[in-house]
């Protein structure tokens, strides 16, 4: 055998990319496979595709047991191709029907188990055991244009003839008809309200539908906040109940100190009563103290000594010092000598 580096490149070549190319078909295809492939695969037959589309959950008693793969037509009717988790038991009787998942049309797929056998791997399950979506959004957009094309001035005038038609009937039957062309009569009247109304449901419907992706985010955002609460929901109710507490501990301190508490506080009222009474007095004292007070500072300014004058005093008399002679100094005062 030749050894690996003297062997034909180019062969080695194609064989290395044939074998990358089944390794990434494999990849993509990993569904597909019998061993690796992660569920058994089923079918149905429905009459519409009712907004379906692949992906979609596939749900059994409300437990999501795997997805839509696929959804296409095939004659006079719409094939689903799904794939449902191992281990999930389905009777040969069982039958599938889309629901709505949100309140914007989002829909999922159905099985109902039933029958006393196993419904096998591959087994579609016929029209007959199907039920296939209603849809909000067309049924507005249908009455909307179905009552947009009703002539109601006609649609009256008959209800009207056929109400003078049997006015010779029996009393119960003219009462019904009477009614009738009554109703005729308030629904031609409300006309261009009722066109009004129902092209504004459809407006709304089309931006819910529009804004499906902002409305699911804003629930899930909202399932956090919740999360999020409930996750404190303990602290929540500890805090209550230790607020409850002091609440009652101090509901018994003042009922404990109400008797010392009621003389002091009718003593304080006695004092604030004397206060109101002598408020101007007490005015005109402060508004005198400033004066005072501002003179004073000014006085006590200048030094540790008091800077003040008085007036209609009398001077103080002239005293004449004595002369004291000092031994061996000149004499200071006088003329000498």
């Amino acid at each position: 055998m030749k050894p690996f580096r003297e062997q034909n490149q180019v062969t080695i070549g194609v064989i290395g990319l044939t074998v990358i190319g089944l390794i990434m078909l494999a990849a993509f295809k990993a569904q597909d496979l019998p061993l690796i492939g992660g569920g058994t695969k089923y079918s149905a037959q429905f009459s519409e595709a009712g907004g379906l589309k692949a992906n979609d959950e596939i749900r059994v008693a409300g437990v999501r047991v795997g997805k839509v793969r696929k959804v296409e037509l095939e004659g006079t009717h719409v094939r689903v191709d799904f794939v449902v988790d191992k281990g999930v038991k389905l009777g040969d009787q069982t039958g599938a029907e889309m629901k709505i998942k949100t309140l914007l049309g989002q829909k999922y797929l159905k099985l109902n188990p039933a029958g006393p056998g196993e419904l096998k791997p591959g087994t579609e399950i016929p029209l007959a055991r199907t039920i296939s979506a209603y849809d909000v959004v067309d049924a507005f957009t249908d009455l909307a244009n179905t009552t947009d094309r009703i002539n109601t001035a006609q649609l009256a005038k008959a209800l009207d003839t056929l109400s003078a038609t049997f006015q010779n009937t029996p009393e119960e039957v003219r009462a019904s008809l009477t009614g009738l062309s009554r109703l005729s009569q308030n629904v031609a009247k409300r006309d261009e309200q009722l066109k009004l109304l129902l092209q504004h449901s459809n407006v709304v419907t089309k931006v819910l539908a529009d804004r499906n992706q902002q409305v699911i985010k804003l629930m899930k955002d909202g399932d956090k906040v919740f999360q999020a609460v409930q996750a404190r929901r303990a602290l929540i109710h500890q805090l209550l109940v230790s607020t409850q507490q002091l609440s009652a501990q101090i509901t018994a301190l003042v009922r404990e100190n109400r008797k010392d508490l009621s003389p002091t506080l009718v003593k304080v009222n006695a004092v604030l009563a004397v206060l109101l009474q002598n408020q101007n007095s007490l005015d005109a004292s402060i508004k005198g103290l400033a004066p005072f007070v501002r003179v004073f500072t000014n006085t006590l300014g200048t030094g540790p000594w008091f800077d003040t004058y008085l007036q209609n005093l009398a001077p103080v008399p002239e005293i004449p010092l004595p002369k004291v002679p000092i031994p061996g100094l000149p004499a200071i005062l006088g003329g000498g000598g």
